[in-house]
This record gives C-alpha cells, sequence and structure tokens, in this order.
C-alpha cells in the first residue's frame, strides 16, 4: 500500500552552474547573472525538457502536497541563491540568520563553520582525531573527484594532483575555524535548480513518457526547536528522524536504497549524515568512508555530482539540485551516471536547514 493516496512522479530536473571560486569563467570583479538570471535559466532547462510546458499549473517551492491535494497535477519547482554579492564573512553572516538569533550574538565570526567545527572537535574527543580527520579528508577527495565528472560542479576544474594532502591540511583558528579548515566546507556560490512534480494526469497533460520519471514513495519532514542547544553534537538527531520517518512510510530500510544524496555542507556533516541515514554504525562513519563505500562503484554511491563540497552550495537551491540529480540517476540520464543496483531500485536524498534544524526526506523510486 502507497503512503501517498495517489502516485506523484519526479521529472525534467535542471540546474545552473554553480559560480564561484573555482570556476575558471568566476571573476569577481566582473558582473555577473543575478538571482533572476539563475532562475529563468532553471526554469526554461526544466520546461524544455517536456512537450507541453503550457500545461504546468503553479510555480512553488514545495511541490507534492499541491499535487496531493488535488489542486495542480503538475508543479514547477524552483530553487536560487545568489551569495557572491558580498564577501564570505557578510555571507556567512546572513546565513546565520537560518540559527537562533541569542546563539548568533554569541557564536563564530563564521556562525556555521564554527558550529560545525564544534562537532568535529567532539567527534575527535569520541571517536579518535586522526580516524575522523582521515575520513573527513576521503570525503572532500571523494567530492572533488565526482565534481570533475560534472561540468556544471564548482570544482570541476580542480587538478589538483594530491586532494588527500590538501584535505589534511592543519585548521588554522587564527583565520578560520579551530578544528576543521577551508576544504571541509563547501563553497560560497550562486546558481539556481528546477524540477517538476507531477500525477500521472500530469504526466500525459505535460506529454512526458513515465519512463523519464521516477516516483516519489515517501518523505520524511522533521524540526527541531531552534531555541535548545543541540542534544548530541556527534549525531545528526534531526535528520535521522526525518529519514526515519521516510523509511517507515515507504516500507522500506536501508539495504533497499541503491544510491544516496545527503547535505554536506561540511565534510563532518557527510559523515554524520552517512550515520543518520542509517548506511553505517554510531562511530564508524569514517572508517565506512575511507574504505571507499560511498564511492561511485561502493556499496551505497554518495553525492555522485559531487554533493555541496563538490557541485556547490547554493543555498535555497541546494534541495531541488539534489532530488534533480537523484531523479535523473535513477532515470539513468545523469552525466554522472552510475549503474543502479535492480534489487535496490531506489534512491534517498535529505536536505538541512541549520545546524540539523529542519530537515526534509524524500524517497524515489526507478521505474520498472
Amino acid at each position: 500500500m502507497n503512503f501517498f493516496r495517489k502516485r506523484v512522479y519526479a521529472t525534467a530536473g535542471y540546474y545552473t552552474i554553480s559560480m564561484g571560486t573555482g570556476r575558471k569563467e568566476f571573476n569577481p570583479k566582473k558582473q555577473r547573472p543575478g538571482i533572476e538570471d539563475y532562475i529563468l535559466e532553471a526554469g526554461k532547462g526544466t520546461l524544455a525538457q517536456v512537450a507541453n510546458p503550457e500545461a504546468i499549473d503553479e510555480g512553488v517551492m514545495v511541490g507534492i502536497k499541491t499535487i496531493l491535494a488535488d489542486l495542480a497535477d503538475a508543479v514547477l519547482v524552483v530553487g536560487a541563491e545568489v551569495q557572491n554579492s558580498v564577501k564570505a564573512v557578510y555571507g556567512a553572516d546572513y546565513l546565520a540568520g537560518a540559527g537562533w538569533y541569542k546563539q548568533r550574538k554569541e557564536g563564530h565570526a563564521h556562525f556555521f563553520p564554527g558550529q560545525f567545527s564544534d562537532r568535529a572537535g567532539v567527534c575527535f574527543e569520541k571517536f579518535g582525531k586522526q580516524k575522523m580527520r582521515e575520513g573527513m579528508a576521503r570525503w572532500y577527495v571523494q567530492a572533488v573527484e565526482n565534481a570533475r565528472l560534472n561540468p556544471k560542479a564548482q570544482e570541476y576544474h580542480n587538478a589538483n594532483e594530491d586532494l588527500y594532502a590538501t584535505a589534511m591540511t592543519t585548521p588554522n583558528p587564527k583565520v578560520f575555524c579551530e578544528h576543521i579548515n577551508v576544504y571541509d566546507c563547501s563553497k560560497v556560490s550562486d546558481g539556481a535548480s528546477a524540477i517538476i512534480f507531477a500525477s500521472e494526469e500530469g504526466l500525459k497533460k505535460l506529454g512526458v513518457n513515465k519512463k523519464d520519471t521516477a516516483e516519489v514513495v515517501s518523505y520524511g519532514q522533521c524540526e527541531d526547536d531552534i531555541t535548545n542547544p543541540q542534544p548530541d553534537l556527534t549525531k545528526m538527531v534531526t535528520s535521522q528522524k526525518a529519514a526515519s520517518i521516510a523509511y517507515e512510510r515507504a516500507g522500506l530500510t536501508p539495504k533497499d536504497i541503491g544510491v544516496l544524496e545527503v547535505h554536506d555542507c561540511f565534510s563532518i556533516a557527510g559523515l554524520l549524515m552517512v550515520e543518520a541515514m542509517g548506511f553505517a554504525k554510531y562511530g564508524e562513519a569514517a572508517e565506512f568512508v575511507a574504505m571507499g563505500k560511498t564511492k561511485r562503484d561502493g556499496e551505497i554511491p554518495t553525492n555522485t555530482t559531487g554533493g555541496l563540497i563538490g557541485y556547490g552550495h547554493p543555498v535555497g537551491a541546494t534541495g531541488v539540485r539534489q532530488s534533480a540529480d537523484l531523479v535523473q540517476q535513477l532515470i539513468g540520464k545523469g552525466e554522472c551516471q552510475i549503474s543502479i543496483d535492480p534489487n535496490r531500485p531506489y534512491g534517498l536524498m535529505v536536505s538541512m536547514g541549520g545546524n540539523d534544524i529542519t530537515v526534509v526526506s524524500m524517497i524515489f523510486k526507478k521505474i520498472d
């Protein structure tokens, strides 16, 4: 029995280049596209993939519930962000608005990097600093290697021959954070992404063949109290709850998932997400990643187009981009295509707001 009252499908995912430092064409001294330009490119890029774009009922930021409520048959979802219009330290302050304002007053100048540095520090103490640092470094290496296969990724042009040594750079708290370095972080990014959600009737109206879609089988949404401190810095508690809800609604377990997209705003977040999604045991994600189990040909291919660290993190576009990449992998049309195990035809994504405060997890299924 399906969790949804009727079937919902995702199709026509599209996203722009993640523009920022690392891209050869990026020049901070020259005029760059504005947010309206990115929204236009992403929207047109998605609509160009359907025969009858006029069949779109509305454009929104969250589309599935509108379809389930019978208010629309086809919904265009767009996300966008432009961050390079200000200096990074100012951008960090703007993004800190996703945190509790009282914490912001006492927090690090780079607010969220500081919070995830604190997470890394506690993990160092509990699980071993060298082990965790190596796992975080391997996460960075994997992210860049995957990004090199994605022409739209911010790290696509990264030609560094020793990514691991770079990732192991000793953190310098005098200029940044105590427990993480800049390579542990997703970059400042400009970009947009779009995707279409539709009912079966919506697909007919759009002129989209079902084989060019992935079915949305469930989602989990969970929020924590932003005013309270995190209960355990070694765990992504809210993310784990959101994933558990999605698994339960779909009647699935991590063993059914063939491809994974997690919110790796920082390398330590990537490791903790792998545990929160149920693929590595508590405290073992660093070894899990270091052993190559999240690589493209590993046990659970993860962030196959680069993730937030490799592709980039235009914040308002990230969740939609994650969905678009996951759907493209399941459809078999991704630029960074992997082989989907027919016994595990499901993809799981989790997108996080703040420091594990607002989380949405979604499960998609490859069409038979």
